[in-house]
């Protein structure tokens, strides 16, 4: 079993950045990938980022292309989502994930993902 800790949300200005954190646990871990989803309130999730754990390729949505960058740190299973010229339109519960090892569910344009952490609030204010 794999369990993800976000962390880094907070209030922010419109054209702030912030750096969200997931950190992976379990006693084997292993992932195809991980990335980050976010939900609005009164709107479905959707995918932000995805990282590919064996070749480090990215993958964004078209609304945060520039903005927002994915990255990791292999050593702490760690990846980040650095987001920079936040807009009130981020403001989301954003959600760290992780595919299962050998999985090719996640790859676009699916993005399945089979682990998921319970979120951290960024909240953007114009």
């Amino acid at each position: 079993q794999v369990h993800l800790v976000e962390s880094g949300g907070a209030l922010v200005r419109a054209g702030d950045s912030l750096r969200l954190s997931c950190a992976a646990s379990g006693p084997t871990f292993s992932t195809s990938a991980m990335g980050w989803f976010r939900q609005a309130p009164e709107k479905k999730r959707e995918f932000v980022s995805i990282l590919s754990w064996s070749d480090s390729s990215t993958y964004y949505a078209d609304f945060v292309k520039g903005r927002f960058t994915i990255s990791r740190d292999n050593a702490k299973n760690t990846v980040y989502l650095q987001m920079n010229s936040l807009k009130p339109e981020d403001t989301a519960v954003y959600f760290c994930a992780a595919a299962a090892d050998g999985s090719s569910w996640w790859r676009p344009p699916s993005y399945g993902m089979d682990y998921w952490g319970k979120g951290t609030l960024v909240t953007v204010s114009s």
